[in-house]
């Protein structure tokens, strides 16, 4: 398959312990400490979405996240959906993030400039974009990793503590993946928490949300992934929540 290798797993079906953990997880508050290092990219990212908007409060600026935007070429093509709204791409790998802004990724017309690139870890960035109240209008999260092992399963971002916090950082969500399974337990989760979220004074703003699983075949590939998982014909799978 052209050297790329699908997702190899002992799970053949959405896990077992899938709502057991979506609903604990959203009757408990996620208290881990914000890490200092991501504070401060929180603070840089904070900083130059308003030196772009010419603004001085966060909360009037529409914004565009691209969680976990590897080396960014996603973040030049959401800048261009997006023109209006600042689009930040957060990616925790020095790697990765230190190749974003690469002209390569942009051809001719160049790189956008209401695209931007902050390096932090994620689940820490979400808490502080939620509670400093940013008005983000679209969250893309793009072949995150699957971790597909069974005793995995708590690293994935639906079956973590964080996922309530995530739900509700856009009343758009876009998950790509090129596994099914995580696609259908994204889904799966997602009506549960609004299930969850009618009784939940803190979920309010999730009741009436809803999500939609469809197979991807993108025309033009918006990530290095993207284009591998299409060029070694792998079925890949987006989950489409709205609130």
């Amino acid at each position: 398959m052209n050297g790329v290798r699908s997702v190899t797993t002992n799970q053949d079906s959405i896990h077992k312990d899938l709502e057991k953990t979506v609903r604990k997880y959203a009757r408990t508050q996620y208290m881990r400490p914000i890490a200092l290092h991501t504070q401060e990219a929180f603070e840089q990212a904070r900083e130059k979405i308003l030196t772009w908007a010419g603004q001085s409060d966060i909360a009037s600026i529409p914004v565009v996240l691209d969680s976990g935007c590897g080396t960014g070429e996603s973040t030049v093509h959401l800048a261009r959906r997006f023109p209006d709204c600042a689009v930040l791409g957060i990616d925790k790998s020095e790697v990765r993030i230190g190749k974003s802004g690469d002209p390569s990724h942009a051809g001719p017309e160049g790189i956008p400039a209401n695209a931007f690139w902050i390096r932090a870890e994620l689940l820490d960035f979400w808490r502080l974009v939620l509670d400093d109240h940013w008005d983000v209008r679209y969250h893309a999260v793009f072949y995150p990793n699957p971790w597909p092992k069974q005793s995995e399963c708590t690293r994935r971002f639906h079956m973590h503590p964080i996922f309530p916090t995530m739900m509700q950082l856009a009343p758009v969500t876009e998950l790509r993946t090129n596994w099914e399974i995580y696609a259908q337990e994204f889904r799966g989760a997602v009506g549960i928490l609004g299930e969850e979220s009618k009784t939940i004074p803190e979920l309010a703003s999730l009741r009436g949300i809803r999500a939609e699983l469809s197979t991807l075949q993108p025309d033009s590939p918006e990530t290095a992934f993207e284009r591998k998982y299409a060029a070694a014909g792998q079925s890949l799978w987006r989950v489409m929540v709205n609130r």
